[in-house]
């Protein structure tokens, strides 16, 4: 895909005119659309708008939904929607909260600011960045809509901060939320956990681990700084039983083992128990064999030497 440049045309200027300096002239509101003239807002037939085929929002809170359409009822749209001329009808942008509840609220047409967009990818982009901007995603949907910018739009982490006007750290971070299990995940989507909750259990790298954390956070309500110590505790745990110590461990068990399979020729396991503690089991496979090995103890209690 081809790389997009810093600056798209006329960018989000276009799609937000009236939070950009004065030097831009705002889009121009007209009576009826003539079919062609882009950077206009007209009234557009709720039934000739396509959907938007990069619509970062997958949730739509029903609440606040009815809450939307109940403001349209009694004030009307306010801010226009944002679309595209595709095929002799539209396509939007952004604004599909505002189309739902228009429907629900009987309404037949909404307003548009129409703009032109050259190809797909700066669809894509437009779409992705209008609604980082303005849209009340969640937290996932925000990591997918970053996601989408750097592998759809081949672009840097570096440029996604530039573009959102976000500090590169808070896009690395947002990222490393769609590493979490997906149960997590739609706990954050369902606002069952904050974000806060869910980057304190990326640290954990085992999956298992990570889940009943949640589980816990869910069934006990901890907050984030509850949160924080558990994982805290468990990396302790973990470094307390770090891999190099479990890997000298079991060399010194094998070594054992080893001396005392010569001794009494046969198999045996040393399996360590809980404060030191532990059990040594032999095996012996007749009952002459066990007769051997009284033989063996009774010999090491004349002669001590383990």
């Amino acid at each position: 895909m081809t790389k997009l440049k810093p600056v798209l045309g006329r960018g989000l200027a276009s799609l937000i005119p009236r939070h950009h300096p004065a030097a831009v002239a705002p889009p121009t509101t007209v009576a009826s659309d003539d079919g062609t003239s882009t950077d206009v807002i007209v009234s557009v037939e709720l039934d000739a708008i396509a959907r938007n085929p990069y619509q970062p929002r997958a949730d739509f809170d029903p609440v606040a939904l009815d809450e939307l359409r109940q403001s349209i009822e009694a004030k009307g749209v306010i801010q226009p929607i944002t679309v595209r001329r595709i095929d002799g009808a539209f396509q939007l942008i952004s604004g599909e909260r505002r189309v739902r509840a228009a429907r629900e609220a009987g309404l037949t047409s909404i307003p548009a600011f129409v703009i032109k967009v050259k190809n797909n990818e700066e669809m894509l982009e437009l779409a992705l960045i209008e609604n980082l901007q303005r849209e009340h995603l969640n937290p996932i949907e925000v990591a997918i809509s970053y996601k989408r910018l750097i592998e759809e739009c081949d672009v840097t982490q570096e440029e996604v901060s530039q573009r959102i006007g976000k500090d590169r750290t808070t896009i690395t971070n947002t990222l490393r939320l769609l590493k979490l299990p997906e149960a997590i995940q739609a706990a954050v989507r369902k606002s069952e956990i904050t974000s806060g909750h869910a980057r304190a259990l990326i640290s954990i790298e085992d999956t298992a681990l990570q889940l009943g954390i949640f589980q816990q956070i869910v069934e006990k309500d901890l907050s984030v700084r509850a949160v924080e110590r558990l994982v805290r505790g468990q990396a302790g745990k973990k470094r307390a039983v770090s891999p190099l110590r479990i890997a000298v461990a079991n060399s010194a068990l094998a070594s054992v083992e080893e001396r005392l399979r010569q001794m009494f020729g046969t198999k045996v396991q040393v399996k360590p128990l809980h404060g030191g503690k532990g059990e040594i089991v032999l095996e012996y496979y007749s009952e002459a064999d066990l007769e051997r090995l009284l033989e063996i103890f009774e010999g090491i209690q004349e002669r001590p030497y383990l």
